[in-house]
């Protein structure tokens, strides 16, 4: 690994981490569907920060999603709380993005923010 892969990997846990402030903005401000959005995006550029240091990528999110799950879930190296916490994560994402009736409520919305603050967490763990 080389230092240009440790930057991409802080630069996106940083991402991460800005995004789940934004993502506290919009419940704060009762902005859920945002808030939803946002949640799903922290927790997928912690994720990517992970695969930055294989120098891995890929142009779909189900794509990055599958290896973190393949590589870093399946194999015991982060906890599968994550994968089941980022899945979930995801299918709220796409259900609040693209359900014209879909409708956020506040309790929803904190269990998301709940669930992109472990993911966060326990990949900065790992990365540690």
């Amino acid at each position: 690994m080389d230092s240009k892969e440790k930057d991409l990997c802080q630069y996106r846990i940083a991402s991460a981490l800005e995004t789940l402030e934004t993502a506290k903005w919009c419940v704060s401000n009762r902005h859920y569907k945002d808030a939803i959005n946002r949640c799903y995006y922290a927790a997928f550029y912690a994720a990517k920060a992970v695969l930055a240091l294989e120098a891995v990528d890929f142009k779909r999110h189900k794509d990055v999603v599958s290896y973190f799950n393949k590589h870093y879930i399946a194999t015991g190296k982060l906890p599968k709380e994550v994968g089941k916490k980022l899945a979930h994560l995801q299918r709220k994402r796409e259900n609040s993005d693209y359900d014209d009736f879909f409708i956020a409520s506040l309790e929803e919305t904190e269990k998301q923010l709940e669930s992109a603050e472990y993911i966060i967490e326990a990949i900065q763990k790992y990365l540690v």
